[in-house]
């Protein structure tokens, strides 16, 4: 007797989304992992821009797709039958795009109440700078990651993920969560504004509260965190790079024990912790050393037998050929229309009573015009066939 799929927690939820690129289709692929009815809807013929890349069948995986030309009045005659079957809309344009084409989210919630519109835009809808374009690289400079990431005698230096707009498209889903849990309380859908630069601002730590304390920026610093000692990448004596993060006072006290130096947990240089800080060159040339005369396997050994937080730092092929990646299913093969199959992260959060799945690859252009627009609007073979016949669809 096989045990029956758990219903996942976003079953019965629909979204909409006309979102493109990252950050509005990761958003919406969110949705879809936990079960939530997730419609793309791209202009005919084109689809998205992004269409026909790996990003885009990985961004959109799970998600449902149909082709409608929401500039015209026709195609937005249509677009306002989905909004009113619809709990979210997921947009990416930018700010003004949904009023210029008759889609004001309260114009919409004159028909749906309970509508919850995601709006994710390079500087949010409001402000002196909403009409600025923006883009991850662009967001990430605006937030301040930029300019303290690399060295103090080298240009700034991006991150090499796209920090900024995966940072959105979780903070616009956890966001549509909570409209959609307000609107169990009041009825009312609201609008979800999430800026990309506000994502990775939201990240950003204590460095504003430094600011304020001390007046002035921080430099860069390379790989040193100021304040956080020691934590530092050093070179094993088989060519490979391992992260050592030592830093609350017992990490430090096993790592000194770790590396046969009990000792230095005494040492003038290293106590009490503030001198442990000035000094954080002198730790680290020692932990260099150590690291430096030994093979990467035992010294991952010996830092784990003393429970020392390390960890080698790891490239895509230690990633796919990982026992704990595999073991927590971080790294799927799916399916995809232009590549075969492809390697790609797993489902995140993992929920241990109703995880969520990949249910299917990312959508062909238009594969689901039939199975919306005469399943779900009830549209007549007629009806649809005009549409396609005046381009619409």
């Amino acid at each position: 007797m096989t045990t029956p799929e758990p219903i996942l927690p976003l079953t019965g939820i629909r979204v909409i989304t006309t979102g493109q690129i990252l950050a509005a289709p990761f958003c919406s692929t969110l949705f879809a992992e936990f079960g939530a009815e997730v419609i793309k809807i791209e202009p005919p013929v084109t689809g998205e821009s992004n269409r026909g890349s790996v990003s885009f069948a990985q961004d959109n995986r799970g998600q449902k797709a149909i082709t409608l030309d929401i500039t015209r009045p026709e195609g937005a005659a249509v677009f306002r039958r989905l909004a009113d079957r619809a709990d979210v809309l997921v947009d990416n344009n930018r700010p003004g795009a949904l009023e210029k084409w008759g889609f004001a989210p309260d114009t919409l919630r004159e028909t749906n109440p309970g509508l919850v519109t995601v709006r994710i835009s390079g500087y949010g809808q409001t402000g002196p700078y909403k009409d600025r374009a923006g883009f991850d690289r662009v967001a990430l400079a605006f937030a301040g990651i930029t300019g303290l990431t690399g060295y103090p005698d080298r240009p700034p230096v991006r991150p090499a993920y796209f920090v900024a707009d995966y940072g959105a498209g979780m903070f616009a889903a956890f966001g549509a969560m909570l409209a959609l849990r307000a609107r169990d309380q009041t009825g009312k859908g609201q609008d979800v504004d999430m800026a990309l630069y506000e994502a990775v601002w939201r990240m950003s730590g204590t460095h504003i509260a430094s600011y304020g304390l001390q007046g002035k920026d921080r430099e860069r610093s390379g790989n040193y965190m100021p304040g956080v000692v020691p934590a530092e990448q050093f070179e094993t004596s088989d060519g490979h790079f391992l992260v050592i993060n030592a830093t609350t006072p017992r990490a430090f006290s096993k790592l000194c024990e770790a590396i046969g130096q009990p000792e230095l947990v005494h040492d003038p240089r290293f106590a009490p912790r503030t001198n442990l800080m000035q000094n954080h060159a002198a730790i680290h040339a020692i932990l260099g050393e150590w690291v430096g005369q030994r093979p990467l396997a035992e010294c991952q050994a010996t830092l784990d037998q003393f429970g020392v937080p390390a960890t080698k730092v790891y490239l895509m092929e230690d990633i796919v050929g990982d026992p704990h990646f595999a073991d927590r299913h971080q790294v799927l093969s799916v399916e995809s229309a232009d590549y075969g199959h492809l390697l790609q992260p797993g489902v995140v959060p993992v929920l241990t009573a109703t995880p969520g799945r990949v249910a299917h690859r990312a959508p062909l252009l238009g594969e689901h015009n039939e199975e919306i627009l005469l399943g779900l609007l009830g549209m007549q073979p007629a009806e649809l066939e005009g549409l396609k016949a005046k381009g619409l669809v």
